[in-house]
């Protein structure tokens, strides 16, 4: 039942903006959601099945702003520029995308391991969610690869592919940088317009 699990995710997202992961509650997420607790053990077998599809759903939303920002100008360098602002607004906006990114779970937190669990679960976004998680390492290359290729996509030839991932995992890694130390005002705008200035594999 995709929308009641849809509903239990949004409760548990909201929940832990108010108190730590380890003071949220299956059963008031259950109520907060208008479902039985008995859904909810269905739906991701325990809490530790929760916080995995949490996280999850996270690590997805903040991939799909990745594929928005990509295809939301035509000019390529726009485009990259665009993606390293996403990275910075949805880690200050989110703080599991922040430990996603980064790799630093506070105690407010749930932790899941990276590494994929049994999972006995029936439901098939459930046994995704069981499966592993990207690391910090593995979204640098995700995010890399996707500008990859809508990059390489508007002419770019092929020899140059290597260079452009080159340029492209420069500016994730940038913003990335500007997760840990934010800089002021519009920082990574220009950290990033300044760079892509100076690259020349980024037409």
């Amino acid at each position: 039942m995709p929308a009641a699990r849809e509903s239990l995710l949004d409760a548990a997202g909201t929940a832990l903006t108010r108190r730590p992961w380890s003071a949220v509650r299956m059963v008031d997420v259950a109520a907060a959601a208008g479902v039985s607790r008995q859904t909810l053990y269905n739906e991701f077998g325990s809490k530790d099945g929760l916080a995995r599809a949490l996280v999850r759903r996270e690590a997805d939303g903040y991939l799909a702003g990745v594929d928005r920002a990509l295809t939301g100008h035509s000019d390529p360098r726009e485009r990259l520029t665009a993606a390293a602002e996403w990275i910075t607004a949805s880690a200050r906006g989110n703080a599991l995308v922040r430990a996603l990114l980064t790799g630093f779970w506070s105690e407010r937190l749930p932790a899941p391991g990276l590494a994929a669990v049994v999972s006995g679960s029936a439901v098939p976004a459930q046994r995704r969610a069981d499966g592993p998680l990207p690391s910090p390492a593995d979204f640098v290359a995700l995010v890399r690869d996707r500008a990859v290729a809508v990059l390489a996509g508007t002419g770019i030839p092929g020899q140059a592919t290597a260079e452009l991932a080159r340029s492209c995992e420069l500016v994730v890694r940038l913003a990335l940088s500007c997760v840990a130390a934010p800089p002021p005002g519009d920082g990574v705008t220009d950290l990033v317009r300044g760079a892509l200035h100076r690259h020349t594999a980024v037409p």
